[in-house]
């Protein structure tokens, strides 16, 4: 008989089979919510689009012309919104733009954004795979 054995025996600590499933079941559950985290970071990855504002020309008092850069998923249509606003940061115009698939993963777009009065800025304000 080991040490241990007799520890136990002197002090009636046994091995519970119903210790051993909780154990069990607590790492599984654990396990399986380390692998859900890891699937969703991984999956809004995936899809991730950055977008970078380059430029933009006031071509007169009804018009933006924008340019701006995406990085987007490969192989996969994406749309964007753009805006022109007025010095009071109030938006005088605004466009949503798709663009195919293409093979590359970053573009860079210059589009026109009609406006209602004359935008002193234009810029993009969000862009989402679809």
């Amino acid at each position: 008989m080991t040490t241990q054995d007799m520890l136990d025996e002197r002090y009636g600590r046994t091995s519970s089979p119903r210790r051993r499933w909780t154990i069990g079941i607590v790492v599984a559950i654990a396990a399986v919510l380390v692998g859900l985290f890891a699937w969703m970071t991984i999956a809004d990855s995936v899809d991730d689009i950055s977008v970078d504002t380059t430029g933009f020309t006031v071509e007169d008092p009804r018009s933006v012309t924008l340019a701006f850069q995406i990085s987007a998923p490969e192989g996969r249509t994406v749309a964007c919104a753009l805006e022109a606003q007025d010095e009071d940061h109030g938006v005088v115009g605004w466009k949503i733009v798709e663009y195919a698939a293409s093979d590359v993963r970053a573009r860079a777009l210059l589009e026109s954004i009609p406006t209602t009065a004359e935008a002193t800025t234009g810029l993009v304000s969000d862009c989402w795979v679809t």
